[in-house]
């Protein structure tokens, strides 16, 4: 009970400390570009209409103190883009919870019954760090970490863990977590190889529904999900095991390349170019192209040669719809829309996860390969229609930012929460608003790493790489990043007259402009130690 109150009592104290390194490091007064009032003018909105039915560590009456203390400003001329970016972390805010053992992170508000220790599930717990990881108070993804080892449920769904913490190391520099918990990691990778790996097919196999992922056309079986998950982990640990000088760290790098080869040999379909799933106990692959099947790329998994896939995510015939991309082709006889049947569908349905995890995947193959088939246009074209999809109407007509479960990407109502109208008077299984501020995706990391294009190196380096095009914008600002210790800004100007910098793009480190582009191109920085 004492050392639970010592601990509350250095979290609120450095909470307190990390808003006066702010306001004193990035106040107006002292060369921050964006005004913290651009919070509270969010903050107030979101408050403004908010129900706030579930109150967990952080109340919407100190969200505004919170989150100009944490987050990375932004702005830019999208006012859509703009308020969904500080939308979403108003959200995350909300799934912060304090526990007994520490901080976690949650994606259900209200306890749900397949949830694990504390309400925490695996299912997104890598979205969830790769997420905060840009928050400036790091002991919640710390603790967090922990979780999984002490009382957690790491391997209850699919989830890359060692990727998920690797990355993580890679914005805030300090590798005592990945170092600490190497041997868990390793444990982790080889409880998933007993349950889940099988020697025939030298791959991994999991259920949909344990991927997240349930009544998929696919189903059960060698899915591009779990292999790439497993494959990323495996080169994580190799990655973590040289920083320690382990000699398996060889053997994890091999895995990996071992992994992803069988995973192209045996579920990529020549025909179709296409990654799908092998069901189990047989020999042919599911004839659907499902979304998931640009999981490899999440992970910078994948060579040139198969970049022929991203030709499908932009058609009407396969993916691409008004409120984000469907889960299963939309020419396949399978595909459906339904309010009649199981409400969480992997069959048709837009998922937030899924978006995320497509949107990372082709940041990341428009920052390492060239190929025809997809642009950076398309990428700010489906970050600004995830972005529009962020709505909900209310009965009395008024329009709210709103993040849930499924989307019907035709019309963009929230699917499981219209089912579950019904369904009210049964609150084991149906919480009231269950999915309201459902924490199972990501958006802000799709701003910062991708459209602004900060890339975390493994060297004391930092990239910057905008996907936005060329003459699309007049401007943008990423203020006040926390990264390896240090404090960024990305701006870009064209006329020079919104900020008065000068002309094109700039990276400052600690309020000194270090390197400048006239142009929109990559810029390379490497910091003093």
């Amino acid at each position: 009970m004492i050392l639970n109150s010592l601990k509350h009592i250095k979290t609120a104290f450095l909470l307190f400390c990390a808003g006066l390194v702010s306001s004193f490091m990035y106040g107006e007064e002292v060369g921050g570009i964006i005004n913290s009032e651009i919070v509270d003018h969010y903050v107030e909105k979101f408050n403004k209409y908010d129900e706030e039915l579930y109150v967990q560590y952080i109340p919407n009456t100190e969200a505004s103190s919170f989150l100009k203390s944490n987050i990375p400003f932004f702005e830019c001329p999208d006012t859509e883009l703009e308020e969904v970016y500080y939308f979403r972390w108003w959200t995350y805010r909300k799934n912060i919870k304090k526990t007994p053992g520490g901080f976690i992170i949650t994606e259900f508000l209200p306890d749900v019954r397949w949830a694990g220790k504390y309400n925490g599930i695996a299912c997104s717990g890598a979205l969830h760090f790769y997420e905060g990881r840009w928050l400036r108070d790091k002991q919640y993804l710390d603790d967090y970490a922990h979780y999984w080892f002490n009382g957690g449920s790491p391997r209850s769904y699919s989830f890359p863990l060692a990727d998920a913490l690797y990355n993580y190391y890679l914005v805030t520099g300090n590798d005592e977590i990945v170092k600490t918990l190497f041997p868990d990691l390793i444990s982790n990778f080889s409880e998933w190889e007993k349950d889940r790996y099988s020697d025939k097919e030298g791959l991994f196999w999991q259920y949909d529904v344990r991927d997240g992922m349930e009544h998929s056309i696919g189903g059960h079986g060698f899915r591009a999900t779990i292999n790439s998950y497993m494959a990323a982990d495996a080169l994580a640990i190799s990655k973590i095991a040289k920083m320690l000088n382990d000699t398996r760290g060889l053997d994890y790098a091999y895995r990996s390349e071992q992994i992803v080869k069988k995973m192209f040999d045996r579920l990529w379909d020549k025909d179709s170019s296409f990654l799908k799933v092998l069901p189990l106990k047989s020999d042919t692959l599911c004839s659907a192209r499902e979304l998931h099947g640009y999981t490899p790329w999440y992970f910078n998994l994948v060579g040139e040669k198969y970049a022929k896939a991203w030709s499908f995510l932009m058609s009407s015939n396969h993916f691409y719809a008004p409120y984000g991309p469907t889960t299963a082709e939309q020419c396949h006889p399978k595909f459906r829309i339904t309010y009649k049947s199981h409400p969480c569908l992997w069959d048709g349905p837009s998922w937030p996860l899924s978006t995320s995890i497509t949107l990372v995947g082709l940041a990341n193959l428009l920052n390492s390969q060239r190929q025809a088939y997809i642009s950076q246009k398309d990428y700010l074209d489906l970050l600004k229609v995830y972005a529009h999809s962020h709505t909900l109407k209310k009965e009395n007509g008024t329009q709210v930012r709103w993040i849930d479960e499924n989307i019907d990407p035709y019309t963009g109502d929230w699917i499981v929460r219209e089912i579950m109208k019904d369904k009210e008077n049964v609150p084991r299984e149906n919480p009231k608003e269950r999915g309201k501020d459902y924490n199972h995706s990501s958006f802000c990391d799709l701003i910062i790493s991708g459209l602004v294009g900060v890339r975390p190196q493994e060297d004391n380096s930092v990239v910057i790489n905008p996907l936005l095009p060329d003459n699309t914008w007049e401007y943008f600002c990423l203020d006040r990043v926390s990264y390896k210790g240090r404090q960024l800004t990305v701006l870009y100007d064209k006329s020079g007259k919104k900020y008065n910098k000068g002309k094109g793009l700039m990276l400052y480190v600690d309020g000194k402009k270090v390197v400048s582009s006239p142009t929109l191109s990559k810029l390379n920085y490497k910091m003093k130690k």
